[in-house]
């Protein structure tokens, strides 16, 4: 199983940029989905974004043409990208690794998830 470790969360305001990052313990070529969730307080988490190994990225409505997700795989690591954060994208943000399951993935594997904070 592969371990998961976050970083890159903060404060921020609105409008603002922020990069998280996903060190993974394994090649990230072994797993078929790398995806990035967030959870803010009283709501399910939520999957933002997957990025498909040798295949695609997509990302949920709400974040789609703001966040962009990358892979180093000399680094085992992923990143997301956030751009033009607003106020209700505060939540914990966490990383995960799994499969596909239709237009969204299993997750096999977590990080410890992430704070972001966006002041308005």
């Amino acid at each position: 199983q592969v371990h998961l470790v976050e970083s890159g969360g903060g404060l921020v305001q609105a409008g603002e940029s922020l990069t998280l990052s996903c060190a993974a313990s394994m090649s990230l070529l072994r797993i078929s989905v790398m995806g990035w969730y967030r959870q803010a307080p009283g709501n399910q988490r939520e999957l933002i974004g997957r990025s498909v190994t040798r295949a695609y990225t997509n990302y949920a409505d709400s974040v789609k043409g703001r966040f962009t997700i990358s892979r180093d795989h000399a680094k085992n690591t992923v990143y997301l990208h956030m751009n033009d954060l607003k106020p209700n994208d505060t939540a914990v943000y966490y990383c995960a690794a799994g499969t596909l399951y239709g237009d969204s993935m299993r997750p096999t594997s977590w990080g410890q998830g992430t704070q972001v904070t966006v002041s308005s």
